[in-house]
């Protein structure tokens, strides 16, 4: 067998989510119902009940593509394709793009998979930090020294996963002078577009800004809708072609189903009221776990995030975030995810985009095993 580097914070999930009595691991806001999705319409519900389970369009569902399309500024359905999740469409755009022994600069922290992904494929990997004592602002020089001539891709997450910083226009004005000197392509995760906490304005999205961009989105953030594992990739129609050959190796096509309702979901009468909620939990979520830390009595810090249901929490307390999380999961049965995952320690990742007597219970119990840690590091 050859060496892998396992995704740590996915095989933590997927093997625990289901075990425990409170998930606060997921990044994204409490899921929608089908029935809200459908509305109750008699006719969406006929529509469906109708639909020929057969293979969709490979590639996404014509009215789908063109409904994603429509989210980015001169983009056509052609620039469109839909993946099984956005987590294939970043591997795709990376099988893609790079080769082995090519050089990829990652933004950290993110969303650990094309990290992982471009160290299993043999990548030379550089990265650039965003810099907590500074908000969580990307280090823009460290940026500008780690991208060379030989650099092929520049990853970023934005709005960011974990910290839910929204990267400013000279940030991403920054970012895209670095990839242009050296040629390099900009792969743009932006799944958290939608899910802003602090302004009505959506995120804009890299595309369209240079020509070098693949710009991923997912239905499993911003739209409360991950159980559809429906994401995409809007690039160059050539990209898009290249990757759909590989999409045809791993998945084929996402399925029939998948595809309708998500076309419903992007609708321009269905999206604007899915983006309402998300926000709404976001925008009430998050007064309850502020509230809560400063109950905690200084032993929790963050930079308030600007997207997204999740918080990256700094906690004060002589004990390894990894080793917190399993005492939390074994003796509380909460889930939520260590800093490790990250390469950040003494950080949590904490959602809070969910009801409010779930999370305030969950909530309850780390407060529980944090004063136990607590009262024997003083005995």
């Amino acid at each position: 067998m050859n060496d892998f580097q396992p995704f740590v914070m996915e095989r933590m999930m997927s093997k625990l989510e289901h075990e425990v009595d409170y998930n606060l691991s997921e990044s994204g806001v409490h899921p929608v119902l089908l029935s809200e999705l459908l509305d109750n319409d008699p006719k969406r519900i006929e529509a469906l009940l109708a639909t020929d389970l057969n293979y969709p369009h490979a590639n996404g569902t014509p009215q789908l593509r063109e409904n994603i399309s429509a989210l980015y500024i001169g983009a056509r359905p052609e620039n469109a394709l839909v993946t099984v999740g956005a987590i294939e469409a970043n591997y795709l755009a990376l099988q893609t793009l790079l080769k082995p022994g090519d050089e990829i600069v990652i933004m950290l922290p993110n969303y650990m998979q094309i990290w992982g992904i471009a160290k299993n494929s043999g990548l030379s990997v550089k990265t650039f930090n965003l810099a907590e004592e500074n908000g969580w602002a990307p280090d823009l020089d460290e940026l500008d020294e780690a991208v060379t001539d030989k650099t092929k891709m520049i990853a970023v997450c934005n709005p960011n996963n974990p910290t839910g910083r929204i990267l400013r226009e000279e940030e991403m004005a920054r970012i895209i002078a670095a990839a242009d000197r050296s040629g390099a392509w900009i792969l743009a995760d932006e799944v958290y577009t939608g899910a802003e906490r602090v302004t009505d304005e959506e995120t804009p999205s890299f595309y369209s800004r240079y020509d070098k961009v693949v710009a991923v989105g997912s239905m499993s953030k911003a739209y409360g809708l991950p159980g559809l594992r429906v994401g995409w990739a809007v690039t160059t129609e050539k990209v898009v072609d290249e990757m759909w050959a590989r999409h045809e190796y791993m998945a084929i096509a996402a399925t029939m189903l998948s595809n309708k309702l998500t076309a419903l979901a992007l609708s321009p009468e269905v999206r604007p009221r899915l983006i309402a909620r998300t926000r709404k939990y976001i925008r009430d979520g998050y007064p309850v776990l502020e509230e809560w830390m400063e109950e905690q009595r200084g032993l929790f810090s963050l930079t308030p995030p600007e997207a997204a249901a999740i918080a990256f929490v700094r906690y004060d307390l002589n004990i390894n975030s990894t080793r917190l999380v399993n005492r939390l999961q074994n003796e509380k049965s909460v889930l939520i995810v260590p800093g490790d995952h990250f390469g950040l320690d003494q950080h949590l990742r904490i959602s809070f985009g969910l009801p409010h007597k779930y999370l305030k219970a969950a909530l309850e119990r780390i407060h529980e095993l944090v004063s136990e840690i607590k009262e024997a590091s003083i005995g």
